[in-house]
Parts: structure tokens; sequence; C-alpha cells
């Protein structure tokens, strides 16, 4: 089981840096869309025995994260009219090589940690690492808000695989709560999105900056 759970982190590895090198915003919201879909596949490897409700947690972080906040986000994409990212502060092919750069690094500085998880942990804490610098540099580097929104949702699933190293000590209640933070945070922002495009006619955040009292 640790050789699929590995292999599952590799491919949301992988994930990040398409995430980064592609220009096409509606293809970055289907690339975390897989990512979330997977990510919800992983707390099933982990658990030694189980349950019902550890099933339902699964499967309901599978449909939050894989269909449903997707779903928001491109509907919100679709209002707001807009399919690329402008040319973001680091290009999106740099961007791809400082992605494997950070990845190369979270897997060294990894090796300096010692987490016992039952041999999980060897890709845990780099995937959980690299994937919340991504989320990062996807929030940072990116013009337009919708884009914003998506480095949002990688930094809070570097977060989500952090926490399989404490998933034995997390309550379910927990689990179900954050999730639901997670869907009314981006269920909000796409409403904010909305309300700022038809405010200023244009999702650019750089042109915000130019407001004054």
């Amino acid at each position: 089981m640790i050789n699929v759970f590995n292999s599952l982190l590799v491919m949301i590895l992988a994930l990040n840096l398409l995430a980064l090198g592609s220009r096409s915003i509606l293809s970055v919201i289907r690339i975390i869309a897989i990512q979330g879909i997977l990510l919800g596949i992983l707390p099933l490897i982990l658990h030694e025995g189980l349950s019902i409700p550890q099933v339902v947690a699964s499967l309901t972080a599978i449909s939050m994260k894989g269909v449903v906040i997707p779903m928001v986000m491109i509907h919100a994409m679709k209002n707001i009219r807009i399919k690329r990212e402008v040319e973001p502060i680091i290009g999106f092919v740099p961007s791809s090589i400082l992605g494997a750069v950070i990845t190369g690094s979270a897997f060294l500085l990894s090796n300096q940690i010692t987490v016992s998880t039952g041999g999980y942990e060897n890709m845990i804490i780099p995937a959980a690492i690299t994937t919340i610098l991504v989320g990062f540099i996807q929030l940072i580097t990116r013009y337009k808000a919708i884009s914003q929104v998506v480095g949002y949702l990688v930094l809070e699933n570097g977060i989500y695989i952090f926490s399989l190293l404490l998933i034995e000590a997390i309550p379910l209640i927990v689990e179900m709560g954050m999730l639901l933070d997670l869907f009314v945070s981006i269920f909000i922002i796409s409403i904010i999105t909305n309300h700022i495009n038809n405010a200023f006619s244009s999702l650019d955040t750089r042109r915000l900056t130019t407001l004054k009292e």
C-alpha cells in the first residue's frame, strides 16, 4: 500500500508543475480537480481499518475538492468571461522550473525531519511542503483574481497533505468542518470576484492598486 500511496503523491506533485505551466485558467481548475480527487483517496490508503464514517469523510473530500469546488470556480470563470491568465510576474516556464527546484529542495530538506508514520512520511512531508509553496507561487505571481483563488486552493491542498501525518489524531468532525470551511471560502471568494468584475470590468489585481479613498 505504501507504493500505491507514494505513486499518488508523485502524481499530485506532477499536477503541481502542470498547474504552474498552464496558461489556461480552465485547464488549471481541471488539474486542481484531479488533484483533489487524489487527495481524497489518500486517507483510504492510510487508514488501517476503514469504518463507514471514514469512508464517508473521504468520499466527501473527493466530491468537494474534485467536483463541487471546481464547478463553483468554473461557473464563476464563465460569468466573468476570462479564459487565460495574462503574463504573470514569473513566466509560466520559469514557474514550472521553480516548482521543480522547490520539489527537489523539499525532498532534500525532508531527510532532516524525523517523523514516524509507518514509512509514509518519506513522501508526505516533501509533497506537503512543495504543494504549499506552489500554492504561494500561484497566489503571488498571478494577476487574475480567479487564478489567485486557485493558488489559495493549492495551498490548502498542501495543508491537507500535512494533516495526513495526524490522521489518527484528528476527529472526523474536524475533518468535515475543514472541508465545509474550504467550500464556504471558495464560494464567497467566487462571488466577490464576480462583483469585482461587474464593478471594475476587470479582474486584473494590478488595477485595484489604483483605487483611492
